[in-house]
């Protein structure tokens, strides 16, 4: 608008602020800069959030727990999505101290919680013993893969590859997409996981020595021939 009232002409303004004519022109129309405002996008909270209104305001913000109940109404979308609308159009301010219902943090990115699947539990910490807990009464599905997982850990920790059979049918009932996937796997190559399960030996050592035998090639790429790399390996070992 400066430039318009210094006497410039549309086309100088454009080339002297790097825009395009027709965009001068609509906002010396509008005499200042139009505002752009995003449109609202429409997500799966909205058909919700009258009943989302009335938990918040009897004083529920768990996060959590507003999640569970969303699912038991119908919610399809993750936990993260609700949790980021709700941030968005739940009012601020608006805890009701008499009630005691605190807001929970955020779930776990898959590889955490995988983590956390996998470890055994007494070697958790204090706070990752507490984010296992909230992460499985999310859903009776994550529950029920958490068992699935642990009974699995236990047959591998204690060499008992005998309950692979009624591990596997538990998975098959279970309808749980990722855990059959596994199982499929399983039982493409079931004598040798029973064995893996069942007997002490194992080609940890074979696999170490493969690791260092492709450290030391790696290491001498492009540097020398195959003499050299022959006496490195003979040397190695």
């Amino acid at each position: 608008m400066a430039l318009r009232k210094q006497g410039f002409s549309q086309t100088a303004i454009g080339e002297q602020v790097g825009i395009g004519h027709m965009t001068v022109s609509r906002w010396l129309a509008h005499g200042a800069f139009p505002e752009y405002q995003s449109p609202l996008r429409k997500t799966g909270v909205d058909v919700h959030l009258p009943y989302l209104r009335e938990r918040w305001e009897a004083g529920c913000h768990n996060m959590a727990q507003l999640y569970r109940e969303l699912r038991e109404r119908g919610y399809k979308q993750s936990y993260q999505s609700m949790h980021d609308q709700l941030l968005r159009l739940l009012p601020e301010g608006k805890k009701n101290a008499a009630k005691v219902c605190n807001l929970s943090p955020t779930p776990l990115s898959s590889k955490s919680a995988a983590f956390l699947f996998l470890r055994r539990s007494e070697d958790l910490k204090p706070d990752e013993q507490e984010a296992l807990i909230t992460l499985r009464h999310l859903d009776p599905e994550i529950e029920l893969a958490y068992n699935l997982v642990e009974q699995f850990a236990q047959m591998l920790r204690t060499r008992t590859g005998e309950r692979l059979e009624a591990w596997l049918e538990q998975i098959r009932a279970s309808q749980i997409r990722e855990l059959q996937g596994f199982a499929t796997s399983v039982e493409r190559d079931k004598a040798a996981v029973v064995a893996g399960l069942t007997l002490p030996q194992n080609n940890g050592l074979v696999e170490g020595h493969v690791n260092k035998l492709k450290l030391i090639k790696r290491m001498g790429y492009g540097r020398a021939g195959i003499s050299l790399l022959r006496q490195r390996l003979l040397h190695a070992f």
